[in-house]
Order: C-alpha cells, then sequence, then structure tokens
C-alpha cells in the first residue's frame, strides 16, 4: 500500500508520545528562570503524535528511499558502490568517536597514527611524497590543488601564468575549479578516439600557461594512453599538471598519477575506498602532491617524530592556511584507512581489475540496442549515446525514466555534453555478475518496448511515488518545509 503522509496529517489533539510522572515539587512559572522576552508567545505547531505514529511515519518513509544497500546503483562519472560495514564499525569505535578537537596531541596519538598511515598509504597509492587530509570532498580537493599550483606560480614570481588547459572530456567541476580561482580557461578538444588531441595541446601552451587539469581516466571511460607526453608538454611550458583522480579505482594497483609525471592529485574516497559520498554529507578528498609543492599545504599536516609519536605540525612556510576546520573529516578518513587495511594490497587490485571487467562486459551486451560510439577498451565506465531507435522519438530520458520501473536507479544522463543522448553507466566492482545480467535484461527489455509499445517509455516512471516532475521547477523552486496549511 502506498504510503504518502506529512506527519500532521496523522497529529490529532491530546495524542503524545511520552508521560512524565506528576510533579511531587510546587510548579513555576518559566518566566522566572528565563527572562520574558526570551520566550515565546505563540503556542508551538507541533503535530501531536505517539511514538508508533512516529516510527511507523519515519519508517514509512524510509522505504521510498533508494539507495545502494537497497539495490544496484550504475551512477556513471559519480562512483556509488557498496560501504561494507565493517568500515562503519571501526569510525565508530569510542575511542575515535568521544575525541574533542581541541584535545592535545599526546592525548590523540591514536587518531594521529591512523591518519599519519592513511596519508602514507594514500601516497604510496598515488605515487605522490605527501597528503593533506583536509579537503571535505573530491571538488574541495580540486580547489585545493588549483589554490596549490597558484601559490607556487605566485611565489616564484610567476603572476603571468594565468590560463588553466582543461581538456573537454574532464570532470564539469574542473573549469568550474579554475575559475573559481582566478583563471582563465583554454579547453581542448578531443580526438574521435576520444583522447586529448596533442597537436591543439602543443597550440595552447606557453608562458601564460599556469596548468593542465586532466581527468584519467576521462568522463569516456578512456584511459589516454598519450599521457606522458601530455605531462611533458605541460611541464615543458613551465606550468604544472594536476590529476583528477575521482576515477582512480580504475587504476587503482595498476598506474600512479606520481609516475606518469603528474605534480598533484586529488582523490574521491567515496568512489576509490568505498565510503559515504561527499556531496550527501560528510565526505573527504585528500590532495597528493610531489615534494617541491609541500611548503604550500594547508595546515596542519600530520607528522610522525624520531620516537615515534605523532603531531599536527602548523610550520608550513608558505602554506595556503586552512581548508577545512582542524584535520577534515577524521571519520571518513578512519573508513578509508579500515577499506585499504581489509581489502590490502592485492585486494586494491583485484577490485580495480574487476571493476574494469564490469564496465566492459556491460558495454557489450548492451551495444546491440544501444549507440556504442566507441567500440573499444573501457575503464571503470562507458558512455553510450542513446537507444537504437529508427523513429527517433525515444530519448535517454525515455530509457533512464522507465529503468526506475525495472527496480534500478538510473543512470547519469546527457553527461559527459561531447556525446548526444548520453547514457552514462559505471557498474563498479561491487556488484556480482547476477546483478549485472538482470540490468543487461532491463535495458534490453526496454528497447524491445521502444519498438512495441514506446508510448510505456514515454510515460515512465509508472510504479515510482513521483513520477515525471518538472525539473525546471523542482531545482529552482524547491519547498522545503511545512508551512502550516494543513492545521490551519
Amino acid at each position: 500500500m502506498a504510503y504518502d503522509k506529512l506527519i500532521f496529517e496523522l497529529s490529532k489533539p491530546g495524542k503524545t508520545g511520552y508521560r512524565l510522572p506528576s510533579l511531587d515539587v510546587e510548579g513555576k512559572d518559566l518566566s522566572e528562570y528565563i527572562p520574558e522576552e526570551l520566550l515565546a508567545t505563540d503556542e508551538l505547531d507541533f503535530p501531536e503524535v505517539s511514538e508508533v505514529d512516529v516510527i511507523r511515519h519515519f519508517t514509512n518513509l524510509s522505504m521510498k528511499n533508494y539507495g545502494l544497500d537497497r539495490g544496484f546503483y550504475p551512477l556513471g562519472s559519480c562512483t556509488m558502490k557498496y560501504n561494507p560495514k565493517i568500515n562503519e564499525d571501526v569510525a565508530s569505535l569510542e575511542g575515535f568517536t568521544n575525541l574533542h578537537p581541541y584535545q592535545k596531541d599526546e592525548d590523540v596519538q591514536g587518531t594521529l597514527e591512523a591518519l599519519y598511515n592513511v596519508g602514507e598509504a594514500l601516497s604510496e597509492i598515488s605515487g605522490m611524497d605527501f597528503m593533506t587530509l583536509q579537503p571535505a570532498a573530491g571538488a574541495h580537493g580540486e580547489i585545493t590543488g588549483v589554490m596549490l599550483i597558484k601559490a607556487y606560480h605566485e611565489h616564484n614570481g610567476q603572476n603571468q601564468r594565468n590560463k588553466i588547459i582543461v581538456p573537454d572530456a574532464a570532470h564539469g567541476t574542473n573549469p568550474a575549479t579554475a575559475a573559481m580561482a582566478g583563471y582563465e580557461i583554454i579547453e581542448i578538444k578531443s580526438k574521435p578516439n576520444g583522447m586529448v588531441d596533442i597537436d591543439a595541446l602543443k597550440a595552447v601552451v606557453g608562458d601564460d600557461t599556469a596548468g593542465l587539469m586532466l581527468t584519467n581516466p576521462n568522463t569516456l571511460g578512456i584511459y589516454d594512453e598519450n599521457i606522458k607526453d601530455i605531462t611533458s608538454i605541460i611541464h615543458d611550458a613551465g606550468g604544472l599538471v594536476y590529476y583528477d583522480g575521482a576515477n582512480m579505482n580504475a587504476i587503482l594497483g595498476h598506474s600512479r598519477p606520481g609516475d606518469m609525471g603528474f605534480d598533484i592529485v586529488h582523490y574521491n574516497v567515496h568512489k576509490t575506498f568505498s565510503t559515504p559520498h561527499g556531496g550527501g554529507g560528510p565526505g573527504a578528498g585528500p590532495v597528493g602532491v610531489k615534494s617541491f609543492l609541500k611548503p604550500f599545504l594547508p595546515k596542519p599536516v600530520v607528522e610522525k617524530k624520531d620516537d615515534g609519536t605523532y603531531y599536527l605540525d602548523f610550520d608550513v612556510p608558505y602554506t595556503l592556511g586552512k581548508m577545512k576546520a582542524f584535520v577534515g573529516h577524521v571519520a571518513i578518513l578512519l573508513r578509508t584507512y579500515s577499506y585499504i587495511l581489509t581489502m590490502g594490497k592485492d585486494g586494491l587490485r583485484d577490485a580495480s581489475t574487476m571493476a574494469v571487467l564490469n564496465a566492459n562486459y556491460l558495454a557489450q551486451s548492451l551495444k546491440e540496442n544501444y549507440n556504442l560510439p566507441l567500440d573499444r577498451l573501457y575503464k571503470h565506465e562507458f558512455v553510450l549515446a542513446g537507444i537504437k531507435d529508427d523513429t527517433h522519438t525515444i530519448t535517454t530520458l525515455d530509457v533512464a525514466k522507465r529503468i526506475l520501473d525495472k527496480g534500478f536507479h538510473a543512470p547519469t544522463v546527457y553527461f559527459p555534453l561531447i556525446v548526444p543522448e548520453a547514457l552514462m553507466i559505471e557498474p563498479t566492482e561491487s556488484e556480482p555478475k547476477d546483478t549485472l545480467d538482470d540490468f543487461i535484461k532491463a535495458l534490453n527489455e526496454i528497447a524491445e518496448e521502444a519498438k512495441t509499445n514506446p508510448e510505456l517509455l514515454k510515460t515512465a516512471p509508472h510504479d515510482t511515488p513521483v513520477r515525471r516532475p518538472d525539473e525546471t521547477k523542482a531545482a529552482k523552486d524547491l519547498v522545503l518545509k511545512y508551512e502550516g496549511e494543513i492545521n490551519a
């Protein structure tokens, strides 16, 4: 039975979820304790409900939510994979949760050791020399990285370097981040094979180049085969090279940005190391750098003394300052550490291998009914260019809406912009073959429905609490609070 109520609709005068014992002392007026001007004069409009009303109401609402613990979430570009519960257990240990950020270093040695170790592990995995753990999410890591580029050039009197080069197959956050840092964006087009056009890159570099931001594998799921040439071209021009490591789960244990010539890299730990998503709450986007950029890192950094103890080092000579309060989101970083330790070196490499295998299995299984613009080996994700439809009336949005009726979360649609009718799919390594086969079956059923009953797609979804909202209105005219009309 569909449940679609506000808690105010359950309210009945006199209902309560508690019962207090009778007073055994003389009652007093609240104004004796709190100044009159601070007391509310109007009756609060709270719903009057019982405890069981509250529990059933919010349990029913939670059942409307779709998440990874309920089913497959094949989002492209912004990986959504299963987060093992042992990571939650580790982050919930009282030894961590009961700490206060102002405690002295000597009182929190265990936490500092864990943070130091996770920084060391992330440096080793990326091939970088040092790591800041402060950024709160991947995009926050990006702005940290670009600000490091700016600080470095300004320190060296290279203020004329005011351009950042961004390939068109990059994450959309890349140009936005560079613009936020005050840079002019130089976009270069991809070649038909999806890789950076080396000739176009050579044509735009110069003594005004501050750096290049490269998403690799890019948003088409393609690993650029000329990556060392790319980093050399930028370095020869005096610029720095930034690696958008959001797709690191595609190369984990196989290759390292630091070995490719990159100076800076950020992680999206939810994508690579299985933590909650930064956009939906506290996340983390650690940034790794080569040693010549260490003096510019945000402070403090977690360091280890010769006697084996740990401390927060605020003595960073050309620091950016702080990018986040204290040392960042510690609980997320503990989940990252737990994931790295439980997977181990071989496990991390296997996870990446499986992510690539799953993506290519789906791409090859769907190309008969969907347009696959580049029929080649992909990494962690791939992009379809819409459904094969002779009538040219079925859009990618129709497919995405219909897949909801089949019990799956929809993939990313209409991104990247360089692919028409884009349907961007990333299965991740955490999904078994049975789930992938069910997803393939569902998408192929939709392809058949497009031929036999296209109206079914045009009017989808049919089984969700919300059908096809006015998406512009939903985005621009949010209603986020109860205004009291029901009880009025």
